[in-house]
């Protein structure tokens, strides 16, 4: 049975769906869809055309589905979509989409944005993100999944993080960053392999084999990193690989960080 807290402030034409738990002094907006289970702990705002997946867990003070901080909006009509079984900590912000950018910023399931940290307008968030206290994730980027981001650091407008890289933390973020890459410094360097995370997954000691070769054909190989990376593409089979192939020659704003810098 859903359970909304007496102070709580649903305005007519949400959508609450069974045995959500809207705790005190939350403020639900009319076009707010919630799945079922939804938990808001206490001062929540979700406003906008926000949908956020069953199971997912909002602490107090966090700000869900409101405008982009862009001075280019002009109140287009655009949402903010949140996936399965998120945990949302204490003053997380997740602003919704711009009509320049798609018009949604989506979040995908098991995510976990610790406390203070900041979504921004139009940003493609994949499944199993860990964005960690006081980061902030520009508009535009792109978060693949089992991406993890350090505390404090920043990733700038259109940079794109591929799958299973892991950014440590203070760290600036200016450029894309490989699959599986690990970077950290103050200003971003690809420092090596993200292999604890990696291990986590089971991946096969073959495969961390091959990506490390694959590293080091990025960072010493001859030509261009592009060069290179389609000189591996043709010379590994391992699926691994492969992906940080696809990731570095597919289409993209920015440039790449590389080994050492």
């Amino acid at each position: 049975m859903t359970r909304i807290h007496p102070s709580a402030v649903v305005e007519e034409g949400a959508q609450i769906g069974a045995d959500c738990v809207i705790g005190p002094f939350c403020l639900i907006g009319p076009d707010v869809v919630l799945g079922d289970r939804v938990e808001l702990k206490s001062h929540v705002v979700v406003t906008g055309q926000t949908e956020i997946g069953e199971d997912t867990t909002v602490f107090s003070f966090a700000v869900l589905g409101e405008i982009p901080q862009d001075l280019k909006f002009k109140g287009e009509r655009c949402k903010t979509v949140i996936g399965k079984r998120n945990r949302i900590r204490e003053h997380v912000t997740v602003n919704a989409g711009t009509e320049g950018g798609g018009g949604v910023t989506r979040i995908g399931d098991d995510g976990l944005f610790m406390a203070g940290c900041h979504i921004a307008h139009d940003a493609q968030i994949g499944d199993r993100v860990i964005v960690v206290n006081s980061a902030a994730v520009a508009g535009h980027c792109v978060l693949e999944d089992d991406v993890i981001i350090g505390g404090l650091s920043g990733i700038h407008q259109w940079v794109r993080i591929g799958h299973g890289a892991i950014v440590g933390a203070v760290t600036m973020v200016t450029n894309d960053v490989i699959p599986y890459g690990l970077v950290q410094a103050p200003r971003g360097e690809l420092d090596g392999l993200n292999l604890v995370g990696l291990k986590r997954r089971g991946v096969q000691r073959s495969d961390i084999t091959a990506l490390r070769a694959a590293f080091q054909m990025l960072a010493q190989g001859e030509g261009t990193f592009q060069e290179r990376a389609r000189r591996l593409g043709a010379e590994s089979d391992s699926e691994y690989v492969q992906e940080i192939v696809e990731f570095i020659t597919g289409e993209s704003d920015r440039s790449f960080l590389t080994p050492g810098g």
